[in-house]
């Protein structure tokens, strides 16, 4: 009998799933971590989990207090699922462009969510830049003090996957992976997930997959940090070099535009049976990518992030994908076209 003593125990050690028809199409042995299968459906659990414990040991966060932070979404949720669970309030930034589900769902978990205009960082209303100001101002009024979790250079986000999902992934394979690809919203996943692999066997490459819009693999291929164009992504794509990502050992960067990486979301979940976000799909474009550059015969892992369910209202929208001038598949085509008139029954 495998019992879990509190949902504290539940994140992690995630399946990887063969990600058929990609690898059929390579030639390569393609996976993905199954990030989604975390108690608050995402990747962002690990690290949650980790910025809140590293807090707890170092004195910084005492029993009752208060956990702020800035987030697109999947953080703020997973601090406010380990909040509850460990005893913390939470206090979420959240720019208003994000999806109403992953609103939602902060509400829903108990979150006080605090909705902010979308800014770039250098503007100091930036969601992130105010999350550490709210949480300096909160800590002198609450009786057991506030922490800013700062996800983006706390690197306890990075020693997450340091101490597990980069060991996990290396048992899971037996130590036989060639490659690693994800994208980047704090670089916490590609960094800890990057350096616990090399550490293991300097041979493997890491990838990033960075969506349009973001200034990393502009960094990555040509030393300058630089954006161009924009994508539809959530909680991916980056626009300097985080606390989390410095020496990050990255050696194949791809830039993947949303036409390229948002159709895989629609082909697996009607041909896999897997609902994921578009950062997911951005990812196995990536790991396609990565593929074909290095040829048959190789083992590549990429992350699952979260589900597509937190996307609905935009991703799986006929309507706004043609808005974006992204292709519609034809089965949510045909979905969008379905009326079954209703009939009285006497």
């Amino acid at each position: 009998m495998t019992i879990r003593a509190s949902v504290i125990e539940a994140i992690g050690n995630t399946p990887l799933i063969r990600l058929n028809a990609v690898s059929e199409a390579t030639g390569c042995e393609i996976y993905g971590k199954a990030e989604f299968m975390n108690p608050g459906q995402s990747v962002k659990d690990r690290a949650a989990l980790s910025i809140i414990q590293h807090a707890v040991k170092s004195g910084a966060l005492q029993p009752g207090g208060v956990i702020v932070e800035g987030t697109a979404g999947n953080t703020g949720i997973g601090i406010a699922l380990v909040g509850n669970a460990l005893g913390f309030r939470s206090v979420i930034v959240i720019p208003e462009t994000q999806t109403q589900e992953k609103k939602d769902m902060l509400r829903l978990a108990g979150a006080e969510l605090v909705e902010v205009p979308a800014a770039p960082y250098r503007n100091p209303n930036n969601y992130v830049r105010l999350s550490g100001r709210l949480a300096e101002q909160i800590a002198k009024s609450e009786a057991n003090g506030a922490i800013w979790a700062n996800q983006f250079d706390n690197v306890a986000n990075r020693q997450a996957h340091i101490d597990t999902t980069g060991p996990e992934i290396w048992d899971q394979t037996d130590g036989k992976i060639d490659g690693f690809i994800c994208a980047v919203g704090s670089g916490g996943t590609l960094a800890g997930v990057g350096m616990a692999l090399k550490e293991r066997n300097k041979d493997v490459k890491i990838g990033i997959a960075d969506p349009m819009g973001a200034a990393l693999y502009n960094f990555y291929a040509n030393g300058e940090l630089k954006a161009e164009g924009s994508s539809i992504t959530e909680g991916i794509g980056q626009g300097r070099i985080t606390a989390n990502l410095e020496d990050a050992p990255v050696d194949m960067p791809f830039q993947i535009p949303d036409a390229e990486g948002i159709p895989y979301v629609f082909d697996l979940l009607e041909k896999e049976g897997l609902c994921l976000g578009s950062s997911s799909g951005i990812n196995v474009a990536g790991a396609v990518r990565m593929a074909r550059e290095m040829g048959p015969g190789h083992t590549i892992v990429t992350v699952l992030c979260d589900y597509g369910t937190r996307y609905q209202s935009k991703l799986f929208n006929p309507d706004f994908l043609r808005s974006k001038n992204l292709p519609v598949p034809a089965w949510l085509e045909r979905q969008s076209d379905i009326s079954v008139p209703f009939e009285a029954v006497d």
